[in-house]
């Protein structure tokens, strides 16, 4: 107690400070509150989501956007490996360079382009001239998939490049193919040297799926809009929709940083 008297004896006028700018922050915020009719606006948001049943197009965006980032990143990491992978090998053969340079058009074209572009070519030109009908989630999961591939690819290269060469070396001297050398050896240290900037790739496509309204899926900001558009108020939705995606990617770099922690963990124990 005694502390407690002595803090405020010393600070008063800092508290004073704290106090005065709580007190005119709240009287902002209720200003903000009537002026914009925030009671009213709850209220419309309120039977457009639980009394007409808006939530159900909201879980349906949150699932669909779940669904087209991680299939998206999986893809992503699968192609991103094979042209890290092409990228390092040693270009002696005329297969392999080649290779090098389809690779090296494939990234500059989906590092080159928006991804929006890439949803409306590849949804309403490439697949329709491939002959596939195929519907417009599954088209953003392979489209995510395709344009999440060329940048991992980039990032896995410094990853497998940040591993020790005499790993691979050695491994060759005992005899094993550079092959199972790359995937048993130097891709899963190379993993858990890119792991946080995968995690900001996950984050990425996750805010990303934004723009897949263009070829029809239905999103969190899909579902947002059609909330919306059912009263023309969107206020409320569209603070709600940012709410949900801060809490989104906040909950990934929460998961990041805990599996680096593991990470770090046992290699101590090693």
């Amino acid at each position: 107690m005694t502390k407690i008297k002595k803090f405020f004896k010393d600070h008063w006028i800092d508290v004073l400070v704290v106090i005065a700018i709580v007190a005119l922050l709240a009287l902002l915020c209720a200003s903000i509150a009537v002026r914009f009719k925030f009671d009213k606006k709850f209220d419309i948001f309120y039977r457009n989501f639980i009394v007409n049943e808006g939530y159900t197009e909201v879980l349906k965006g949150l699932g669909n956007t779940a669904i087209i980032a991680i299939l998206g990143l999986i893809i992503g990491i699968v192609i991103g490996t094979l042209i890290a992978v092409v990228k390092v090998i040693p270009s002696y053969s005329r297969i392999v360079r080649y290779l090098q340079k389809f690779v090296g058009v494939y990234v500059a074209f989906f590092r080159g382009t928006p991804i929006v572009v890439q949803l409306l070519v590849g949804y309403y030109i490439l697949f329709p001239l491939l002959g596939m009908k195929i519907a417009p989630v599954d088209a953003c999961i392979w489209i995510f998939g395709l344009n999440s591939g060329a940048y991992i690819s980039e990032i896995m290269r410094g990853g497998i490049n940040s591993v020790d060469k005499g790993q691979l070396e050695a491994a060759r001297a005992v005899g094993l193919p550079f092959s199972t050398s790359m995937i048993k050896i130097v891709v899963p240290q190379a993993v858990k040297n890119i792991l946080p900037t995968l995690g900001n790739e996950f984050i990425a496509l996750i805010k990303e799926t934004a723009v897949v309204g263009y070829v029809g899926a239905v999103d969190i900001t899909v579902a947002f809009q059609y909330l919306g558009s059912n009263s023309y108020e969107y206020m409320i939705p569209y603070l709600v929709m940012a709410l949900i995606y801060i809490v989104l990617v906040a909950g990934i770099s929460m998961l990041v940083k805990l599996m680096e922690r593991k990470f770090a963990k046992s290699e101590r124990r090693d």
